[in-house]
């Protein structure tokens, strides 16, 4: 079982399913540039909070980057449907978006939002599993009084000598 576990692990797929070839990443974004060149405009620069978050995030996971990516790609999901969908799909259409100042207020508003979020969750998160952890605590030693009471100090293992009693050894 463990056997299996083991050869299914990522270090031992193919070369080719570990790493990307640069040359398709670089024809993908030359294909989506050219076709959908309004598009690739809007989300470049409606996204450069993220850019941003990517780069000066160094911990590992990168959850900076996921917190104020999601919530700025929320904000200029909005506008990439109106470019989509709400007319003619070219750069200057793509440009009046980004020219307008509400637009711009709520994709960076939203990048905003995830940086508060980013900011102000972890500390919640930690005193919610301090108080869990000291109420734990609480009813350990609640629990630990009522077992004295019933079966008395010798439970403890400090009764007496101050160490805990310790199994006869048998004579050689």
């Amino acid at each position: 079982m463990v056997k299996e576990a083991v050869a299914q692990t990522p270090a031992t797929a193919p070369q080719s399913m570990q790493r990307v070839n640069p040359l398709w990443i670089s024809i993908t974004i030359i294909a989506l540039a050219i076709l959908a060149a309004p598009t690739v405009i809007f989300v470049l620069v409606g996204m450069v909070p993220t850019i941003v978050a990517f780069i000066i995030d160094r911990s590992r996971k990168r959850y900076a980057t996921i917190c104020v990516g999601g919530m700025n790609f929320s904000g200029v999901f909005f506008f990439l449907l109106e470019l989509w969908f709400g007319g003619d799909h070219t750069i200057a259409h793509a440009m009046g978006i980004l020219s307008n100042v509400f637009a711009l207020a709520i994709i960076f508003s939203a990048a905003g939002f995830g940086w508060l979020l980013f900011l102000a969750i972890p500390p919640v998160v930690a005193t919610f599993l301090t108080v869990m952890a000291q109420r734990r605590v609480a009813h350990l030693r609640t629990r630990q009084r009522e077992i004295i009471e019933e079966w008395g100090e010798e439970v403890t293992g400090s009764a007496g000598t101050g160490s805990a009693p310790t199994p006869e050894t048998p004579p050689d």
